[in-house]
């Protein structure tokens, strides 16, 4: 990829990279380079060039690349359950199809939470983990509770690691379902979208309180089950775009350690209240960068706190290591890695898919937990051309891409927003915000500030500052 007139970024099948000078690359090339060239031997080490007989480096790659595909084993891990379309809340870029409070018949049944279960065993993952969607999920916790403990009883004969999480507005919260979480060690995510001014308008509810709930049920969380099993997700609204900073600081004022800044989907209700298409792609590019400026600021003043994309993009740049985020793997992860089993039983590839089902597309419906196998579902010709769609080592316009490595492919977004599973980059949104956030994440790993350089290898490593301070006021 040309980097600027007289340089070139170089990156091999492993995602090892090197800034060359266009020179050295049309002397690489033309196998003109010479031994003794004071970049031949970085060249060497990157796995750029080979000068012997040894077999040592070709294994070598072949064991790194099998580490950074290794997303692939035990197939798929993360199961979603959607245990209601019931919310009290109208968020406006709310992704999913919700309905209204007293709309039962929406809600998952017993048996069809049993046979979801059923099906999800039959996953040779020695890891499972049982997210909890909805609407807002603890609108029907009797199914929870009865997902959880089923599923803890098979486990007792599987011996696979389970984990559970459930996915909450924290509105419906008594002290009864805090216990229940305790007691089965469940992990709660929410959202938290910034400050109440931009919370409470991202985040509709009759009282106009969203956030005032929020935080205060936030903080029984975490004296219930502690301060780190509960986390927080943000959606980026047209609202937001001008309050990047302040979004960040609201998540350090309410003692989180992350924070995923998160661009809008086209999907339900999103899609129908015109919120979807209020900000171009690069709107929030520049509000992207806006905060990652102010979370670098923040870690310069002593206080460790993450920005998780560019973590995940970091960690990809960085180490052979994979990342468990199924939208940017290759082959993608849909149905791969994550599935969706939606209240009345219908499988799909993903939550994305499950949601283009509420708006008449089923286009990724892979079976039903009543009448389908479990190779009926996963072995059919929905998912194998998914697969066969998000390989982006073979995709026009990603397998001459240096970036390959680094990214994924979502052919459900491109489904939805292009018509077409594979997509075409040069106008896909995705591809413009994946390659615009690598591009800004090299440049400030290349740059003169030493302190980012080891802020971003601490954050694709995992290692966190040695020293904290204050929560900023």
């Amino acid at each position: 990829m040309r980097w600027t007139s007289e340089e070139l970024l170089l990156v091999n099948e492993v995602g090892e990279f090197l800034f060359l000078e266009a020179e050295c690359f049309r002397n690489l090339a033309a196998h003109r380079l010479p031994p003794h060239h004071p970049r031949y031997l970085d060249l060497k080490s990157k796995h750029f060039l080979g000068d012997g007989t040894s077999n040592v480096p070709i294994e070598l790659l072949a064991t790194k690349y099998r580490t950074r595909k290794s997303f692939l084993d035990g197939f798929t891990k993360l199961h979603m359950f959607v245990v209601t379309l019931r919310c009290d809340h109208s968020c406006h870029y709310c992704q999913v199809s919700r309905v209204s409070t007293n709309r039962t018949r929406y809600d998952m049944s017993e048996e069809t939470a049993r046979r979801a279960v059923d099906l999800m065993f039959q996953s040779p993952s020695p890891a499972l983990k049982v997210e909890f969607q909805g609407g807002e999920p603890l609108l029907n916790f009797d199914v929870i509770r009865s997902i959880v403990e089923y599923a803890e009883e098979r486990n007792q004969r599987e011996g696979r690691d389970l984990e559970f999480v459930v996915t909450t507005n924290l509105v419906p919260l008594t002290d009864d379902i805090l216990a229940f979480l305790k007691e089965h060690s469940i992990l709660v995510s929410t959202s938290l979208d910034g400050p109440d001014f931009i919370h409470n308008a991202n985040r509709a509810r009759k009282g106009n309180d969203s956030h005032e709930i929020t935080i205060r049920n936030l903080e029984r969380v975490r004296q219930a089950l502690g301060h780190d099993r509960v986390s927080a997700i943000m959606t980026t609204t047209k609202a937001s775009l001008e309050h990047p900073r302040e979004i960040v600081d609201e998540y350090v004022r309410q003692g989180f350690p992350a924070i995923f800044l998160r661009s809008i989907s086209p999907y339900g209700f999103a899609t129908r209240t015109g919120e979807a298409a209020r900000y171009e792609m690069t709107e929030f590019l520049s509000f992207y960068k806006v905060a990652l400026d102010r979370i670098i600021e923040i870690n310069r003043s002593g206080l460790d706190f993450t920005e998780i994309f560019a973590q995940i993009l970091l960690r990809k740049i960085l180490t052979p290591f994979p990342t468990g985020y199924v939208d940017l793997q290759s082959p993608a992860g849909a149905g791969l890695g994550a599935v969706a089993y939606n209240y009345n039983g219908e499988v799909y590839a993903s939550d994305e898919a499950r949601m283009l089902s509420e708006m008449g597309d089923e286009s990724f419906r892979l079976g039903n937990v009543h009448t389908d196998s479990h190779a009926e579902i996963f072995g059919g010709e929905t998912l194998r051309s998914l697969v066969a769609a998000s390989i982006l080592e073979t995709l026009p316009g990603c397998s001459d891409c240096a970036f390959v490595p680094y990214c994924g492919a979502d052919p459900i977004f491109h489904h939805r927003t292009q018509g077409d599973v594979m997509g075409h980059r040069p106008t896909s949104a995705f591809c413009l915000k994946n390659m615009s956030i690598l591009r800004h994440l090299f440049d400030l790993l290349r740059g003169n500030d030493p302190f980012v350089r080891d802020l971003f290898t601490r954050w694709a490593t995992g290692v966190r500052l040695d020293r904290q301070a204050e929560v900023i006021a």
